[in-house]
């Protein structure tokens, strides 16, 4: 069972076309890959998305740049021009991203339990273990290593790269990208403590619910929920290393990035913007169109979109040190304060500075 690879080529044309840019110059010239303005040769293209990179255009080599009409005047050579040069750049790297199709079939050392159903365009790989009941759709790839729980059910067109763990009953939609070493279904962090100080396990009795067209990273963990679900909703992107806790519903093309922790119960809206490192409290709403900035503590709900920060930016250990004496003295310095305007405010009622 190997991979399907195929060597890539096109036309400036071509390229214009499927990015839905504007070309100036030769559409005839044949592209081979896509590198950075400085690295690129003349059988490649690049782009131009941040200003601070234009001192790299005048020098740059390559067949093409992906930019807006503002540095498409300042480009030598020829130009791939529109509005959003990042989007560009983006459909463009999908023309020349090796495939990961793999010929269909299932290798020899799979373990198959009873009941499975696996569609004839499937491509299982080495070591692969599917537990009773498993369902994988047409054109799905499993490569080597991935463990599938009973009845878990996996769409079509589906890719899950080495030593994915699906635990049972998680459900996989379709067009999913699950990255290497990611556990999907493990057990939320459910914990009652007795009278002595001993924690109960709470069986976990809900699954994990992965809708369409969503990306999870390397090492991401997803748990379980306890009675519902945990949902992660059509289109979001998770990076590497983020932690779902149970019962978390991430709304539809939310995007987070990597080392991010969610604590159970959160319900993240549609189309918002997680940050890295963020932390996530349990059982609070963020809203639609929220976007946290990166090392963010988020303790309650966020009713109203817009952008959200919190922590302080890198300065010299000195200054922190100060600064840090200075935020434990708030408190005794803001209930200073409000003594002082309670003072004034009775002087001046009193007539005492007249």
């Amino acid at each position: 069972m190997g991979s399907d690879v195929k060597k890539r080529q096109y036309t400036l044309a071509e390229i214009a076309q499927h990015i839905g840019a504007t070309l100036q110059g030769h559409g005839d010239i044949v592209v081979r890959g896509l590198a950075t303005l400085g690295g690129a040769d003349q059988d490649q293209i690049s782009f131009l998305n941040n200003s601070k990179y234009t001192k790299y255009l005048a020098a740059t080599k390559a067949a093409a740049v992906i930019c807006s009409q503002e540095h498409a005047a300042l480009c030598p050579v020829n130009a791939l021009v529109l509005a959003d040069p990042y989007m560009g750049y983006a459909k463009a790297a999908q023309l020349f991203a090796p495939s990961t199709q793999r010929s269909a079939g299932i290798d020899p050392t799979v373990v198959v339990g009873e009941g499975c159903v696996i569609a004839a365009t499937a491509a299982i790989g080495p070591r692969v273990v599917l537990g009773d009941g498993v369902t994988v759709g047409e054109h799905t790839v499993l490569h080597p290593g991935v463990v599938v729980g009973d009845r878990v059910s996996i769409g079509d067109h589906c890719v899950l790269y080495p030593n994915v763990s699906l635990y049972h009953d998680v459900q996989i939609g379709h067009h999913v990208m699950i990255h290497a070493g990611a556990v999907i279904g493990s057990d939320g962090f459910g914990m009652a403590r007795d009278p002595k100080g001993v924690w109960v396990k709470i069986p976990q009795l809900g699954t994990v619910e992965i809708h369409d067209h969503v990306e999870i990273g390397a090492n991401t963990t997803i748990d379980r929920g306890a009675l519902e679900n945990t949902i992660i909703g059509r289109g979001a992107k998770l990076d590497n290393q983020i932690q779902i806790g149970h019962n978390v519903v991430i709304g539809e093309h939310t995007a987070m990035a990597a080392c991010t922790g969610v604590s159970g119960s959160a319900k993240i809206g549609k189309h918002c913007i997680i940050s890295g490192m963020v932390g996530i409290a349990g059982h609070i709403e963020l809203v639609d169109g929220t976007v946290i900035t990166g090392m963010t503590k988020v303790s309650k709900s966020i009713s109203k979109p817009g952008i959200y920060s919190s922590g302080t930016t890198v300065e010299s250990h000195r200054s922190w040190l100060k600064n840090a004496v200075r935020f434990k003295q708030l408190d005794d310095m803001a209930q200073r304060l409000a003594d002082v305007e309670k003072n004034m405010k009775k002087e001046l009622e009193e007539g005492c500075f007249e």
